[in-house]
């Protein structure tokens, strides 16, 4: 059997209680380390702290593992148990479905362990869920690469009057482009995008397109280390926010779209110039 174990979002503690039975009833565990982070990141401390709780080794699994390597993870898993721990829900990211098609077209179960991601813990600043239009993530650009294919989907949403979550890029483990023209792969130091360097994108790109979908005055909620004891909560215009230090990763951003009464009587709780800016 295959186990797809969500891990929830800030640290060991997350994972639920059938999923912690789950885990330790495995033969072997590994843990997705490319989409998502706790918010320990890959310490060899969190990297403990999650093995003491679980009383088992845990493989780390980067992109290459994954992507390269499933196979042999999915042989496993017809012998044997073996629990696949994403952070956040299990099925949090397009990858871990296609682990699941390979799996079924293998002829191997699969069973899944659902919990927390921050598709619905964005929920904690006051903006109702079903009031989200699609969701946009943003990478990081480059000298010669500045996509912006999303903003048609932000100029949606905002016609309609959604909001818009926007997931900030994250590149663990990335070979970089120099070591693959030689041949021999080495890696970036890791970087996650922050709240400023979003925003300073996303005005670039309207800057350039001139479609005016946002401007540096559009509410904004920067939200970062959702789910933890320091996570940290500001609403604002794109400019103000700009002007914050949020902090360690991870972030994530929300362009407002039209507001309810209720949603603005608690997105005033998380108002910038706020001497708090939390919800514990």
């Amino acid at each position: 059997m295959l186990y797809l174990v969500g891990l929830g979002l800030a640290d060991e503690k997350d994972i639920t209680l059938r999923g912690l039975e789950t885990v330790k009833k495995c033969s072997k565990v590994y843990m997705e380390a490319y989409t998502s982070l706790l918010s320990f990141g890959l310490s060899s401390t969190g990297k403990s702290a999650l093995e003491n709780l679980y009383g088992k080794s845990i493989i780390v699994a980067d992109r290459e593992m994954v992507e390269e390597k499933a196979d042999d993870i999915l042989s496993e898993a017809q012998s044997s148990d073996v629990a696949f721990l994403v952070v956040g829900d299990s099925f949090g990211a397009t990858t871990h479905t296609d682990l699941v098609v390979r799996a079924k077209k293998l002829g191997v179960d699969v069973k899944v362990v659902h919990n927390a991601s921050v598709m619905n813990a964005i929920g904690v600043c006051g903006l109702q869920l079903y009031r989200y239009g699609e969701t946009i993530s943003i990478p990081f650009f480059t000298e010669t690469w500045r996509p912006d294919s999303f903003y048609e989907k932000i100029r949606r949403n905002r016609t309609l009057g959604l909001h818009t979550l926007c997931l900030l890029d994250i590149r663990v483990k990335e070979p970089s482009l120099e070591s693959l023209c030689r041949g021999k792969r080495e890696y970036e130091p890791p970087r996650y995008m922050t709240i400023n360097t979003a925003i300073e994108q996303l005005l670039e790109i309207e800057q350039n397109r001139g479609e005016s979908a946002y401007s540096e005055d559009t509410t904004c909620v920067g939200l970062a280390r959702v789910g933890s004891e320091d996570q940290v909560i500001v609403a604002g215009s794109m400019k103000q926010l700009l002007t914050i230090d949020f902090g360690p990763p991870l972030h994530c951003l929300v362009i407002v779209g039209d507001v309810h009464p209720v949603e603005k009587e608690m997105l005033e709780f998380y108002t910038f110039g706020k001497s708090s800016n939390q919800i514990s």
